[in-house]
C-alpha cells in the first residue's frame, strides 16, 4: 500500500470518527459521508470496502445505509495519528529540516579528513555506517537556506570527538543524520575544518554520492536532516 493511499484510508478514518463511530455504531450514507471527505460516492464506497477489508472498520450494510463501527485496529490507529501530532506539536523544534544547495567541487580535503582511522572508527560507531573517503560539498544558494543552517547550532548533534596525531590537533565534529535526495542516508558534518564559509554544507555518506545520484556539479540537491536525538 502507497504511503498516499495509506493518508487516504486515514483521513476517511478519521471523519468517521467524527460523525462518533469511534464511541458507537454509527449509521452513515456513502452520499453523506462522499460530501464529507470532498469525493465520489464511488469513491467513498471503496474507502469503507477497503477499510473493512483492513480490519479497521465493521462495516453492516442497511437500506437507510451503512452502520459503521471503528474497531480496535482503527482505534489504534487514530491514537498513533493523535501521539504523532502531539508529539510534532509539542516538540521544542521540528524533528527535521530540508536545505537545498548546488553541487561543487571542493579543495579534495574531504577525503583525508574522513579517512582518518581515529574519526572513521567513531562515524561506524555513531552514524552507523563507514563514509566513502570525501564529502558531498553543496553550496546553499538562498538566505533562507543559510539561515537554516545556522539554527542546527541549536539542535542536538552526534558529536565525533577531536584528536592529536602526528603532531597536529584534529578538532572535533558535529554530525546530523539526514537524507540525501529523499534516497540515500547519509549526515551533515560541520567544523571538520574551517576554510568554507556558513553558506556551504559537506555530507558524508556510506557510497559515493555523485556516482550514486549521478550528481554534477551546477546540480541542484536536497538533503534532509533529522535534528531529533
Amino acid at each position: 500500500m502507497t504511503e498516499r493511499h495509506a493518508w487516504r484510508h486515514l483521513f476517511t478514518l478519521l471523519k468517521l470518527a467524527e460523525m462518533g463511530a469511534h464511541r458507537r455504531t454509527a449509521k452513515i450514507s456513502t452520499e453523506y459521508l462522499a460530501r464529507k471527505l470532498g469525493m465520489s460516492q464511488q469513491t467513498a464506497s471503496r474507502h469503507l470496502i477497503e477499510l473493512d477489508n483492513k480490519g479497521w472498520i465493521k462495516r453492516t450494510i442497511t437500506p437507510e445505509g451503512c452502520l459503521i463501527k471503528i474497531t480496535d485496529s482503527g482505534i489504534k490507529k487514530l491514537k498513533k495519528l493523535y501521539s504523532n501530532l502531539h508529539f510534532l506539536m509539542e516538540a521544542a523544534y521540528p524533528p527535521s529540516v530540508t536545505l537545498e544547495g548546488i553541487v561543487f567541487t571542493g579543495l579534495g580535503e574531504g577525503a583525508y579528513y574522513i579517512s582518518k582511522e581515529r574519526y572513521r572508527k567513531q562515524f561506524i560507531e555513531k552514524l552507523g555506517f563507514d563514509p566513502y573517503p570525501g564529502t558531498l560539498n553543496l553550496k546553499l544558494t538562498t538566505d533562507y537556506d543559510v539561515k537554516t543552517c545556522s539554527e542546527l547550532e541549536a539542535y542536538p548533534a552526534i558529536e565525533i570527538e577531536g584528536f592529536t596525531n602526528e603532531n597536529r590537533t584534529f578538532g572535533p565534529v558535529k554530525c546530523y543524520p539526514a537524507i540525501i535526495e529523499n534516497k540515500v542516508k547519509g549526515a551533515l558534518i560541520s567544523a571538520l575544518r574551517s576554510h568554507y564559509d556558513a553558506s556551504v554544507i559537506e555530507v558524508i555518506a556510506p557510497v559515493f554520492l555523485r556516482k550514486h545520484l549521478k550528481l554534477k556539479d551546477g546540480h541542484k540537491v536536497k538533503v534532509e536532516i533529522l535534528t531529533l536525538p
